[in-house]
């Protein structure tokens, strides 16, 4: 067990923490601007890798509503959870909205699927797509929920899922499968070409906002908070997904791949959300930066443990 987790170490954490410590360095001592890049990511990355994954994909009918109802059982189970806990500890409204974005949404879009690619290859990528895709909706409407749902509207929260051009290319991929059709050659080898740009790029991106994430932490001290959604991302968050796997009967490579995803850090996106309702930005973001540093730990025993 113990030659895996190093095996998995050295193979599949080393190549991706050096973008993520390029980003970071560059970030730093360079002030590094990450709009320009989020545009290209969300943009022109995303988008080409989702069509990339998704045309081709060695996935069934039974993968999709399998991840699906994964996705949302798993999505309803920690909110659960995460309402249940900051109730018992009498959490202030920021904090527990703050508790309930940091149990809930991963970082499975920029860190999860350069991760699974690693361990999993190829067929790992394409059972993760339809997850990855799963997680922009949700997201986007009930994320929004989850931070303001005093302020919440369902018409604003539709428009900002329409608004990703990775929604686009995920129809156009399956409508290309329905038909039995495929790209021009010529075509489907330009977007190839730029999905595999993804990785570097948007691991790059983490590290810089990681360093930018670190220096607003000390803003508020909310450290039974902290501890808390710190337990529940590292600890509960993985046992709780394996009940639900199980539950759902999902084996092989698709458990896997959807217990590891299940697992990632704290979503960057988190913090987006919290700043932008009040959701305890420095409690969100405190989790980020420490989720992430210990992911690389945690997350070659799970990798390991599952056989990736």
């Amino acid at each position: 067990m113990i030659q895996n987790v190093l095996t998995t170490l050295v193979e599949v954490i080393v190549p991706l923490s050096i973008p993520v410590a390029a980003g970071a360095l560059l970030g730093r001592y360079k002030q590094l601007d990450t709009k320009p890049l989020l545009t290209l990511y969300l943009y022109f990355l995303s988008p080409a890798i989702i069509l990339d994954t998704l045309a081709t994909a060695d996935i069934s009918f039974d993968d999709v509503y399998k991840t699906l109802a994964f996705s949302l059982m798993n999505l309803f189970l920690l909110w659960g959870v995460a309402t249940l806990i900051g109730k018992m500890l009498k959490l202030a409204p920021p904090e527990a909205a703050g508790l309930t974005l940091i149990s809930t949404f991963t970082n499975s879009v920029n860190y999860g699927l350069p991760l699974v690619l690693l361990a999993f290859g190829q067929l790992g990528l394409d059972k993760a797509s339809v997850y990855v895709i799963a997680q922009m909706v949700i997201v986007n409407t009930i994320g929004v929920y989850f931070a303001a749902r005093s302020q919440f509207s369902v018409r604003s929260a539709l428009k900002s899922v329409f608004s990703l051009p990775a929604i686009y290319a995920a129809i156009l991929a399956l409508a290309l499968r329905a038909l039995g059709l495929h790209m021009p050659h010529e075509l489907a080898s330009g977007v190839s070409m730029v999905a595999g740009a993804y990785s570097p790029v948007v691991l790059a991106i983490l590290g810089a906002q990681m360093v930018k994430v670190r220096a607003a932490h000390t803003e508020r001290n909310v450290q039974l908070a902290f501890w808390t959604g710190l337990t529940v991302r590292l600890v509960l968050a993985p046992l709780l997904a394996a009940l639900v796997l199980l539950a759902l009967n999902i084996t092989g490579t698709l458990f896997s791949v959807l217990l590891i995803l299940a697992s990632m850090p704290v979503a960057v996106n988190s913090v987006v959300l919290a700043e932008r309702f009040g959701s305890s930005p420095a409690l969100v973001s405190r989790c980020i930066v420490w989720t992430t540093l210990a992911s690389f730990l945690v997350l070659p025993v799970l990798i390991a443990a599952v056989g990736g």
